[in-house]
């Protein structure tokens, strides 16, 4: 039934015209849950991929991943990195899934690469601007999000998208993921919709993104 969401959240995304959508699939928290319950999970996602495939293509959607993927199991990474690959010309929407994914992890790493590349003057500590720093996160030449959905009644980030949510807005339901279809989707973008994003700014200047006029 979670898969069953996806499908419908894509496409639905993709109808009206979205050109990006995230996924939390799988955290890097998850691996921590008994061990028949990952191998349920990591069955289902190389399901999912090879299954998926031809609907991708279809539609023009490329796949995009962010995390630790290397963590995942060979018979999975085999899936996803075919189905990377044969999506990768693809151009109307891209869908991220994120796996095996921890936003502070993230954050973690891309510091380990400055601070490498400092080490090795490759680049002056002080000259380090958020867009240096962003340029080593998983999600570079991805936008940041607009809009964070979390479902399941949880009030909480959950460790995903930490820097590239700063100015993201949040809808919080109720409605458990395997429930959430259509009608939520965009009960939740309708909300969205009445928000005043002022990213710091005087009110006003109505719903837009930070480089927007």
């Amino acid at each position: 039934m979670g898969i069953r969401s996806v499908r419908v959240i894509v496409e639905c995304a993709r109808e009206i015209g979205i050109s990006h959508l995230t996924l939390y699939a799988f955290s890097s928290e998850n691996w921590g849950r008994p061990r028949t319950e990952v191998t349920m999970l990591m069955g289902l996602l190389r399901k999912f991929l090879a299954q998926e495939l031809p609907d991708l293509n279809k539609h023009g959607i490329r796949l995009n991943v962010i995390g630790e993927t290397w963590h995942l199991p060979l018979y999975v990474r085999k899936v996803l990195d075919r189905t990377l690959a044969a999506t990768e010309q693809n151009s109307s929407m891209t869908l991220t899934l994120a796996l095996s994914y921890a936003g502070r992890n993230e954050i973690v790493r891309a510091a380990r690469q400055l601070a490498a590349d400092a080490a090795e003057g490759k680049i002056a500590p002080e000259s380090i601007t958020d867009e240096e720093f962003a340029g080593r996160l998983d999600t570079i030449g991805i936008p940041d999000p607009d809009l964070v959905i979390r479902t399941s009644g949880e009030v909480r980030i959950s460790n995903f998208l930490l820097w590239q949510a700063a100015y993201a807005e949040f809808v919080f339901t109720d409605v458990l993921w395997p429930d959430f279809g259509k009608p939520e989707f965009l009960a939740a973008l309708e909300e969205y919709s009445h928000r005043d994003r002022r990213f710091g700014l005087t009110g006003g200047k109505g719903n837009r993104s930070p480089g927007d006029p």
